[in-house]
């Protein structure tokens, strides 16, 4: 399992990451940070510090699950019922530019059903995208306002994103699944969660 990205560079993707933010919305002044569960919400967290030491101010930060929002919960009548995690938005996103956070972009739909689920919570001025890892492969007109880095791959082929708050580890690394199993507690999809937070197609 090559490692494509490791704990530096993760974490230098993320502050260069945060200084493109400050230079396109001309500092943090009413953004605040959505993560969608799981592993986007450590990612928000570090970009919100980031944030901070940038420009000087605090910026807000939420987590979302999209579960109910997801277009696959039908197709499979048999299976394991999703697991519903919380959502926790402490703040309005009315008139705020918002800055959904993933881990992993590879077919759209999991920002699909993001941005869904978003919308339910209010009318934001602006929504930018960020994602650590864009894999390609896109099924829907989706794409990211900042990249931490892309990383072409094969279909047969998924990305797992581990990170410390979550994983115990910061490591990207891409798996040939025809190749390999999934470690304990990885999931097949993009970034190795139980729900399509790293996206699957």
């Amino acid at each position: 399992m090559p490692v494509v990205m490791e704990a530096d560079r993760i974490a230098r993707a993320l502050v260069r990451i945060a200084h493109e933010v400050v230079e396109r919305n001309r500092g943090a002044a009413d953004i605040a940070l959505v993560g969608i569960r799981t592993r986007g919400v450590p990612i928000a967290k570090r970009i919100a510090r980031h944030l901070a030491e940038i420009d000087g101010r605090d910026v807000p930060t939420g987590s979302l699950d999209i579960t109910l929002y997801r277009d696959d919960l039908m197709r499979h009548p048999v299976g394991p019922q999703p697991v519903l995690r919380r959502t926790e938005i402490p703040f309005s996103i009315d008139d705020r530019r918002i800055l959904l956070v993933d881990d992993v972009l590879y077919s759209g739909r999991t920002i699909r059903a993001a941005l869904d689920a978003l919308i339910d919570f209010g009318r934001p001025r602006s929504i930018q995208l960020i994602v650590l890892v864009d894999r390609g492969h896109r099924e829907l007109p989706i794409k990211a306002d900042y990249v931490g880095r892309n990383v072409p791959t094969a279909l047969r082929e998924s990305v797992r994103v581990r990170l410390a708050e979550v994983d115990g580890v910061d490591e990207v690394l891409v798996v040939d699944e025809a190749a390999a199993s999934d470690p304990p507690g990885a999931g097949p999809g993009g970034g190795g969660e139980e729900h399509p937070g790293g996206e699957r197609p």
